[in-house]
């Protein structure tokens, strides 16, 4: 069955109130939202009618889409899940589906053929390792990295869509310096993954420059319609990061020529995994591999040249030496009093 788009929205819409449990849902209330998101998504002003609703309904019910959605009618009135965790998000997809999906990855898989596509590896990896769970009911193929305990990643969908469509957002954000989460308004641009944690891209309209805002410290955001986005003049959003480790970066930053020098027992490790892509290979002695690697001083770099721990030494630029030997004093510091309280409760002790 061929599914348009209003459709799907409609259901998506009925779907988002039945899962609202703090408000009872009537026909005319349900007619009414839809009616609202239809305007709101795609400005259509002549409404929804009250058969169409209804027909709805009783599709969602039914196993034509492979929702079997549970809802029912209290009191003779109020349209409600009978199971409260129930949406059609969760729905399992159908047969028919899972077909149609084998032909895209074969598709996709032909495309890989080419070197212009090779970045889509992991992600057709990952849907045909989904699609012959899905018909063989056995476990993992393959384990791709992931963190479940992430936060934020429900968020991804409507703020992609936000940077699609340019839509400004009144978003709540509580960094983690902050003793409270404060509301401002923000024009979306970009949404960044580092290392399992997504960031959005965006610029604070009583702000001046470019901020990444991390999608798990989101409190909650809302598309602003009447807002006018601004969009950020003079920034290549697909080659702004290029020159960086992480995702932290003004526009007002440039790279540096970052030597780095690695024992040769670790050495193998960066050159089979290199820190950037405009790593390359210096020198090499008996001890010793020296890279070097054009990249923006940030705090990500830092972290990541401190991971490696005594396998490397900075040896440019000085600002960046500098840094390196205050945070490992700081962390020697540390170790010594902890030393020093411990040997003063031995010494108190009868």
């Amino acid at each position: 069955m061929a599914i348009n788009k209003l459709a799907l929205i409609r259901y998506k819409t009925i779907d988002d109130c039945l899962r609202n449990r703090f408000r009872k849902w009537t026909l005319d209330d349900l007619i009414e939202k839809v009616a609202e998101t239809l305007y709101e998504l795609e400005g259509i002003t002549s409404g929804v009618s009250k058969r169409t609703i209804q027909a709805d309904i009783q599709l969602m019910r039914s196993d034509k889409l492979g929702y079997n959605a549970p809802i029912i009618v209290k009191d003779k009135r109020f349209y409600a899940y009978g199971d409260p965790n129930f949406s059609i998000t969760k729905a399992p997809i159908n047969n028919a589906d899972v077909d149609k999906m084998k032909e895209i990855v074969g598709v996709l898989k032909q495309f890989n053929a080419f070197n212009y596509f090779d970045e889509m590896s992991d992600m057709i990896a990952r849907l045909e390792n989904n699609l012959y769970k899905s018909t063989k009911q056995s476990g993992n193929n393959i384990q791709l990295e992931s963190n479940k305990l992430v936060k934020g990643l429900e968020c991804i969908p409507p703020l992609y869509q936000a940077v699609l469509n340019k839509r400004s957002l009144l978003i709540e954000y509580k960094s983690f310096k902050a003793q409270q989460s404060q509301q401002a308004i923000y024009y979306p641009y970009l949404l960044k993954e580092y290392r399992n944690r997504w960031f959005l891209i965006c610029k604070a309209k009583k702000r001046p420059g470019i901020l990444n805002l991390a999608l798990d410290r989101i409190v909650e955001f809302q598309e602003l319609p009447n807002e006018t986005f601004v969009a950020y003049e003079g920034v290549d959003f697909d080659r702004y990061y290029d020159d960086l480790i992480g995702v932290t970066k003004n526009h007002k930053d440039r790279a540096h020529k970052v030597i780095l020098e690695f024992t040769n027992d670790h050495a193998p490790y960066v050159i089979t995994k290199p820190l950037h892509t405009s790593q390359i290979i210096l020198s090499k002695n008996e001890k010793t591999t020296i890279f070097r690697i054009d990249v923006v001083l940030n705090y990500e770099l830092e972290r990541e040249i401190l991971g490696f721990g005594e396998c490397v030494r900075v040896r440019s630029p000085k600002l960046l030496i500098w840094k390196i030997k205050k945070r490992l004093q700081q962390t020697y510091e540390q170790y010594e009093t902890l030393q020093k309280e411990k040997e003063a409760l031995e010494n108190s002790m009868p």
